[in-house]
């Protein structure tokens, strides 16, 4: 089934592999997807392996994507990084509001809007993640959760910028538990946040957003997901940090488009 929307696999590496653990992998992932033209992949390795991964990308069709950062240009933020560090690495796409981010360093909607803003005004494609927790589905809130993040997450795009968002689908209690929503079940929150983003930005622009799937995709599973009408790609967590299973979804991803 071909889609209008380029599927988009993206391997958040979360806190794993130093920089020349993170060199490693990255050959092994470039020596296999190198050319890979129908599917877009970035890689998202923690900020200490980001200069030296974005050289071993250089020559392919691999994008580099960071974990987090702060929406401040610059200053007394001891630990943070701006959207211009991150583009002075040549990175073209960062995550933000991961479930992690949210659930640990209690980062909440607004804050995570004013770093959807600030990563589009420096010309970043902002991975905005949204899910909900498994007490959250088992109250039924799943769509009003989901929606609500949405809407607040992307307060104030306009929609020019539109076409530069990814949105990601997490629900949280899926990822690293080995749990996954059966694709109905994904397809049902992408669809209903696809129906958000046309209420923000239009039906033309909403089309044209992509929206990964980021629980527990695996090459065991991605076929199934990937084949639902507004799965769009995975954010892929423990996967990515084998180059074999992370090459596996994205060939998933390919087998689609031809």
């Amino acid at each position: 089934m071909s889609k209008s929307r380029k599927y988009l696999i993206a391997g958040n590496w979360k806190m794993n592999k130093n920089a020349s653990e993170g060199v490693e992998l990255t050959e092994d992932i470039v020596s296999q997807l190198g050319n890979e033209t129908s599917v877009g992949v970035v890689i998202c390795p923690p900020f200490t392996a980001l200069e030296s991964v974005g050289k071993a990308i250089n020559e392919s069709n691999i994008q580099l994507g960071a974990q987090n950062m702060n929406p401040e240009a610059s200053g007394a933020y001891t630990g943070e990084v701006s959207a211009e560090m991150l583009r002075s690495l040549f990175v073209t796409h960062v995550i933000l509001g991961h479930s992690e981010r949210r659930a640990l360093f209690a980062e909440d909607d607004a804050f995570i809007n004013k770093k959807v803003l600030a990563a589009l005004a420096n010309n970043l494609k902002p991975i905005l993640c949204v899910g909900e927790t498994l007490e959250e589905r088992e109250a039924e809130k799943t769509i009003d959760i989901v929606s609500g993040q949405v809407r607040k997450g992307l307060e104030g795009v306009t929609a020019d910028q539109a076409e530069n968002l990814v949105i990601a689908y997490e629900p949280v209690w899926a990822i690293g538990t080995g749990k996954t929503a059966t694709p109905e079940m994904a397809q049902e929150v992408h669809k209903a946040i696809r129906s958000v983003l046309a209420e923000l930005v239009g039906e033309e622009k909403a089309d044209k957003i992509r929206i990964l799937y980021g629980g527990s995709m695996k090459p065991e599973n991605a076929d199934e997901l990937l084949a639902q009408p507004d799965i769009d790609g995975g954010l892929i967590g423990g996967a990515a940090l084998v180059a074999r299973s992370f090459v596996g979804i994205v060939e998933a991803a390919a087998k689609q488009t031809s």
